[in-house]
């Protein structure tokens, strides 16, 4: 056979068998089609595939709001912890621990509602270097008032802190939230504690408190404040004192108080007046967190009780 009529052939061959395959295709997708169920596949997809809120679960981390009435987590290591006022001569506040509820748990436990909290304003706010009024009878029992002291009982605990003035939330007014819990004072050292005289307290809440010393005894200790946060001072405190004003019921309460608890109600009944702690310091004592455990420099009083 001649080169052209075996080209010619092969090419016939491969048309054929090109044409079979092609068939033996369409017979197996009308197969297939008549097995198919007539509805879209396109929502059969979606609900197989469709991930469960177990998997998927937003979440907003709540800032400085506390439950009604209710203590926080606390940090597992790190003495010195965010507070207003807070730990031994490592001074009284430090970054705050927020607790992710995105994690693994997220998707077994009830989503909490967030609640809208006031922020704490910086020094240079006019709310903190000006005198705040007194609250009037008639104001107590009112719903702005009491609100503004569950506020702040909520703000001092998600920090979480020991004491909050209504200044440091931008309110001029003479209000202050105050309590040491044993789960705070657990994280300072022992020897701290025993030296601050420093024991837990519940809630206390007092308006228009009038603060007077009882002795001229006196310590010096590290003091921060959230308005000032990262930096220390060493500050001279009355050991014991009393402070008189009215319960949130606008009943007449007197407070009497030494110690750590003295330090924490003469720091708070600052923030009233219009005074940091920075205005009191020991001026070559003030240093950042991180410098906190440098020596003092020539000349600055100890750490302790006079």
């Amino acid at each position: 056979m001649r080169p052209k009529c075996m080209i010619r052939l092969m090419k016939m061959r491969r048309c054929q068998n090109g044409i079979a395959n092609q068939s033996m295709v369409m017979k197996v997708m009308r197969r297939l089609s008549q097995r198919l169920p007539s509805k879209p596949l396109t929502g059969e997809c979606l609900r197989l595939g469709r991930t469960t809120s177990f998997l998927h679960i937003r979440t907003l981390i709540v800032q400085s709001q506390n439950k009604p009435i209710s203590n926080p987590g606390f940090p597992s290591s790190n003495p010195a912890f965010n507070a207003n006022f807070i730990t031994a001569s490592r001074g009284f506040s430090s970054p705050s621990t927020v607790i992710n509820p995105s994690s693994w748990l997220g998707g077994l436990v009830k989503k909490k509602k967030v609640i809208d909290l006031p922020c704490i304003v910086k020094a240079g706010d006019p709310a903190l270097h000006q005198p705040a009024r007194e609250v009037s009878l008639e104001e107590i029992g009112s719903d702005r008032i009491q609100k503004i002291i569950d506020d702040m009982v909520q703000v001092m605990r998600r920090r979480p802190g020991v004491g909050l003035a209504a200044p440091q939330i931008g309110i001029p007014l003479k209000i202050i939230v105050l309590e040491d819990l044993k789960e705070y004072i657990a994280h300072a050292p022992e020897e701290e504690n025993k030296a601050q005289d420093r024991r837990p307290f519940d809630l206390l809440v007092i308006l228009n408190p009038i603060l007077r010393k009882k002795s001229n005894k006196s310590a010096f200790f590290y003091e921060g404040c959230l308005s000032v946060d990262g930096y220390r001072a060493m500050v001279e405190r009355f050991v014991e004192v009393e402070v008189r004003g009215l319960g949130r019921d606008g009943k007449p309460m007197k407070v009497d108080a030494c110690g750590w608890k003295a330090r924490i109600l003469q720091h708070e009944c600052d923030h009233l007046e219009g005074t940091l702690y920075v205005d009191k310091m020991v001026k070559r004592t003030f240093r950042t967190i991180e410098n906190l455990d440098l020596p003092l420099a020539n000349g600055c009083p100890k750490l302790g009780v006079r």
